[in-house]
């Protein structure tokens, strides 16, 4: 092999790389949220895990993925953690308010993962960091779309976005989990 064909090969190799890697344009840390108490989540907090974020809903066909979720969360809490974000943009499917919320979450499945604000994750009202989430130009990899209650988006430890997964997507897939 000549050494144009290797430099040649070395840089497509090189680029490939960069490109799996993207820094995100604007940090995920630097985005505001509250907890459902109302107390701010601090995300800087998480550097160092990965993060799944959840959009959630109490009366959705997918609810009983809380049960997966908070597997997912014991099993794998040293290296994760697990946000659920309460949202009634699908079918009105969380009506509650947040004690309601975190009341139904807690005693139905026992969850302990952290838990945010009842907020929007499309349209015009939605949140910052679902519109980190689903636009490219912010989270440096993919653009995306908010389909239905449960939809699951990952970011690395550094902050960076890894993938999205659509509802349908339980929390203990394979698809998931060799991520983590």
């Amino acid at each position: 092999m000549n050494i144009f064909k290797l430099v040649l090969i070395m840089t497509l190799f090189s680029t490939t790389i960069k490109a799996q890697t993207l820094e995100p344009k604007t940090p995920i840390y630097n985005i505001e949220i509250n907890d459902i108490s109302g107390e701010p989540i601090h995300l800087t907090d998480y550097k160092g895990k990965k993060i799944l974020f959840v959009n959630v809903a109490s009366e959705c066909g997918f609810t009983g993925q809380y049960k997966g979720l908070q597997e997912l969360y014991d099993k794998y809490k040293e290296q994760l953690i697990v946000i659920g974000v309460p949202c009634n943009q699908f079918g009105g499917q969380e009506p509650g308010s947040s004690s309601e919320i975190q009341s139904f979450c807690s005693l139905k499945y026992g969850v302990t993962f952290l838990m945010t604000e009842k907020i929007d994750v499309k349209g015009d009202t939605q949140h910052p960091l679902y519109t980190w989430l689903t636009k490219k130009d912010l989270n440096g990899k993919s653009n995306s779309t908010v389909k239905w209650n449960f939809q699951k988006y990952i970011v690395d430890e550094k902050g960076r976005f890894v993938e999205y997964f659509y509802s349908i997507t339980k929390p203990m897939s394979s698809k998931i989990t060799k991520l983590l």
